[in-house]
């Protein structure tokens, strides 16, 4: 078996631009009129929008290695981090707050080169409070003492080696050109650059553990510079969740063949673009949500009324009644009564159909 860094020319990578050019194209565009979408909200709107992706990024790249964490302490580690005031934060174990702060370091700091002590410091955070970490070798390359780097799957008997990386005594080399070429890369499309870096790296397997993990996060890194913004809208490790099994044959068979890397950058690019489709349907409530307010910028609302609204607009599970309305907003029956009848007098909510005690009450369906 000749793996693709034994290959005569290793690493210069090559791939069909007539293959690549169209979908690239078509991916800067949709990409492209995500941001400019997403800077047409407001704050509030955008940040809760950042704080999605980012809890999703963070959770979805654990699972794809077979770790789960819990998605209440991510998005309060990720708030906490950003200064959103949010409602119902709670604590976050050490493990999450290294693994976010290991996220947000790689987006946050998109301008800045990495290097092997920021790649180091990467590792020491995603295994803080990690059970079994001081079997590792933390923050610095691996040294293969247990024998060579080995993607292995099947129980005791029937292993089967999907890939054997590059043997430890040539990584801090094979780091060098690397770093050397991801941190210039002119003549590349950045977009190009994430989906190359993320394979390099991941085929240089220069970590004991979480090669995978940062590979993604080097690959956040890359395309926040193409993007240059460090707000996060789409989650490319939450796409590859959906497909990790396509993503770990396809990583294989490239890995395993020439440097012509075509195919990789096919799936890349596809893979994004359905990152990118999937926002917009997560994110369609925060568009929703953006456009309503917009809609009746001229109407004034109470406390009451904005609290009830959003709640609304956020999905309100059952049948909005006025008790309901009374206990949630903490009003009594009559003021959530007329707070409701004002709504419908502006044009803002209607009656459900039917009535008597049991009415309930929606927002009005925007015009056709």
């Amino acid at each position: 078996m000749q793996y693709i860094y034994q290959q005569p020319g290793w690493p210069k990578f090559s791939w069909n631009h007539g293959l690549i050019d169209v979908p690239l194209a078509a991916l800067r565009h949709r990409q492209g009129r995500l941001l400019g979408r997403m800077e047409s909200l407001g704050f509030p709107q955008r940040s809760e929008a950042v704080l999605q992706t980012l809890t999703q990024d963070v959770l979805k790249s654990g699972e794809i290695e077979g770790e789960r964490l819990s998605a209440e302490q991510v998005r309060s580690s990720i708030a906490r981090r950003l200064g959103m005031d949010i409602a119902g934060l709670i604590p976050a174990d050490r493990g999450v707050d290294g693994v976010v702060e290991m996220a947000l370091e790689a987006t946050q700091n998109y301008s800045k080169p990495l290097t092997v002590e920021r790649l180091f410091a990467w590792h020491a955070l995603l295994f803080t409070g990690a059970s079994g970490a001081g079997k590792l070798n933390i923050g610095t390359w691996r040294d293969d003492a247990k024998g060579p780097m080995q993607v292995v799957s099947g129980g005791i008997g029937r292993e089967r080696v999907h890939y054997e990386a590059p043997p430890a005594q040539s990584v801090p080399a094979e780091m060098d050109l690397f770093l050397e070429w991801v941190n210039r890369a002119g003549g590349v499309d950045p977009v190009l650059r994430a989906a190359v870096a993320h394979l390099w790296f991941v085929t240089i397997h220069p970590f004991d553990d979480g090669n995978g993990r940062i590979a993604r996060a080097i690959a956040d890194w890359a395309l926040a510079g193409a993007e240059n913004t460090s707000l996060r809208f789409y989650s490319m490790s939450a796409q590859i969740r959906r497909e990790r099994g396509a993503y770990y044959d396809l990583l294989e068979a490239v890995q395993k063949g020439s440097l012509d890397i075509t195919e990789w950058l096919l799936w890349f690019l596809g893979c994004l673009d359905r990152a990118i489709a999937g926002t917009e349907i997560s994110l369609a409530g925060v568009f929703l949500k953006e456009q309503f307010w917009k809609t009746y910028v001229g109407l004034s609302f109470n406390a009451r009324q904005r609290l009830m609204l959003n709640k609304l607009l956020d999905g309100f599970n059952g049948k909005l009644t006025s008790t309901k309305w009374a206990a949630l907003a903490k009003c009594s029956q009559d003021t959530a009564q007329r707070d409701i009848q004002q709504l419908i007098d502006n044009g803002v909510m209607v009656r459900s159909p039917g009535g008597g005690r049991s009415t309930s009450y929606t927002l009005k369906p925007p015009e056709a």
